[in-house]
């Protein structure tokens, strides 16, 4: 540190000429917070993003290895579907338990570090998912992807709250959770050239014997090399990452401070723990991510069977999943750009969650019509997944301060990730060609989070007009201290 100050870099250099040079003018931090924010995004936003997708293919290719013989060597065939469901619901069970007590403890070490180990961590477990024999070594790779899964994906949220503003944040989570959208598309892409190619003596129906085992290996391995290089390149937090010079740091935590202010650094409060626990809005945006998981789950792990059904082979099924992954990354970050811009989440999250209702609802009621089938997967997925990136965007702010949102966050993705639970068994192949079940809950589900995402936003637009009566209107940007009641604080305002 000592160095970097007798030996400025051309960056600093840069910048204090240019504050020296600017101090009278007003424009001239706004200036340097661009640089700032273009700067964090180089290097923040392809890391996490290719992390995203890189766990979201180790997630969720077992759909794409069911199709590729995986079943028939490691269940017996499994004709009911009863052991894969099993299988896929695996991951949750461990996903769930970890995940409060993982993002909670995040806090207490360097994010870089943490977010590496959790990704070689899942890397080494989705690689050996390609040595598995049978029922009971695949539950084991299932529960320990989840353990590792379940320290990255709340963490990241909170991970953002330290480098973006609340204006900022929407879009910079459609970017990420975009990339669950893009592993969609590019799992399909993947299975559909691993199946072409063939791999091991050939199987009438499936393709190559060995083509599941190479698919994992394919989709593991990068996971695990990324995490190595996210050990060294992925910033820290913005009071001590060295990729960030002197001036820059202070503008960074001028950010991290602007309309909050309270538990920074390695520190846990006890209080916010139990505030989090007791708050009825967290449980509430559980059940809206409940409702969409539910859905998520399901057109993960089943949406090249189901496209099967519209009398497709196989290999034509793993290729049609990509153009609707493709539109739902393109739609939630226009609608994400949208949210901030306007800063209302509400409105946005219930009506992706109807349109993904509506997609279930012509599933059900049309069930000869192969084209409306196949739009009403574009509603599905284009729907869920922007209710999900909407709503931790949503929460990333609304709850006030850093352990709330340690606590809270992954507190409603784990009540949320018990419905990826229920998605795994509603779909036996007992069920198919129509799967009047499946589409039937999904469908219902849907629409209960669009009632749960009205609620939480007239709540929203309730308590900020109390506020604003009781207390009067905080100045744009105010700094408010949020170390003891998190964002009951009379001055903090909701996003609604």
């Amino acid at each position: 540190m000592i160095d970097e100050e007798k030996h400025p870099s051309s960056d600093e250099r840069e910048t204090r000429s240019i504050n020296d040079a600017g101090d009278n003018n007003p424009t001239t931090k706004s200036d340097e917070e661009k640089r700032l924010v273009r700067k964090l995004d180089r290097r923040i936003l392809p890391i996490t993003c290719l992390l995203y997708l890189f766990a979201y293919l180790d997630r969720t290719n077992l759909g794409n290895a069911r199709l590729q013989g995986l079943t028939e060597e490691n269940l017996g065939g499994d004709p009911t579907g009863t052991l894969y469901d099993w299988v896929n619901s695996a991951f949750f069970f461990s996903y769930i338990i970890f995940q409060v007590p993982a993002t909670i403890t995040s806090k207490l070490f360097p994010p870089s570090y943490w977010i590496a180990c959790a990704a070689i961590g899942w890397g080494i477990c989705s690689t050996l998912m390609a040595t598995t024999f049978n029922f009971g070594s695949l539950i084991a790779a299932r529960v320990f992807l989840g353990i590792f899964e379940a320290g990255f994906g709340p963490a990241i949220p909170l991970y953002f709250s330290f480098f973006y503003t609340r204006t900022e944040m929407g879009l910079r989570m459609a970017y990420w959770f975009g990339f669950a959208a893009v592993a969609g598309a590019f799992g399909g892409l993947i299975a559909f050239g691993v199946q072409q190619v063939g791999y091991g003596p050939y199987i009438v129906g499936v393709g190559g014997e060995w083509d599941w085992k190479v698919l994992f290996l394919i989709e593991g391995i990068p996971a695990l090399l990324l995490g190595v290089l996210t050990f060294f390149a992925l910033p820290d937090r913005p009071e001590n990452t060295r990729y960030l010079n002197a001036r820059e740091r202070e503008i960074a935590m001028e950010r991290m401070n602007r309309g909050t202010s309270a538990d920074i650094g390695a520190v846990i409060n006890k209080e916010h723990i139990m505030i989090a626990l007791l708050d009825w809005r967290i449980y509430t945006g559980g059940m809206i991510y409940f409702g969409v998981n539910c859905a998520l789950a399901s057109i993960s792990a089943f949406l090249p069977t189901i496209i099967a059904t519209f009398g497709y082979t196989n290999a034509l099924a793993q290729l049609l999943t990509v153009p609707p992954y493709a539109v739902a990354a393109i739609v939630l970050c226009m609608t994400s750009y949208t949210s901030d811009r306007m800063q209302n989440r509400g409105l946005a999250v219930a009506g992706a969650c109807a349109v993904g209702a509506i997609g279930y609802l012509l599933l059900l009621t049309v069930p000869n019509n192969v084209h409306v089938r196949y739009f009403a997967v574009f509603c599905i997925t284009s729907g869920t997944y922007t209710a999900i990136g909407l709503i931790i965007a949503w929460f990333a702010h609304n709850l006030g301060s850093e352990t709330k949102k340690a606590t809270g966050i992954p507190m409603f993705m784990a009540i949320g990730q018990c419905g990826s639970i229920l998605g795994s068994h509603i779909y036996p192949s007992t069920d198919g060609p129509r799967y009047i079940s499946g589409f039937a809950i999904s469908c219902g589900l849907e629409a209960f989070a669009t009632v749960c995402a009205l609620v939480l936003w007239v709540s929203y637009i309730y308590d900020n007009a109390k506020r604003d009566r009781e207390y009067g209107r905080p100045e744009p940007g105010a700094n408010v201290d949020t170390s003891k009641l998190a964002d009951k604080a009379p001055m903090f305002r909701y996003i609604a």
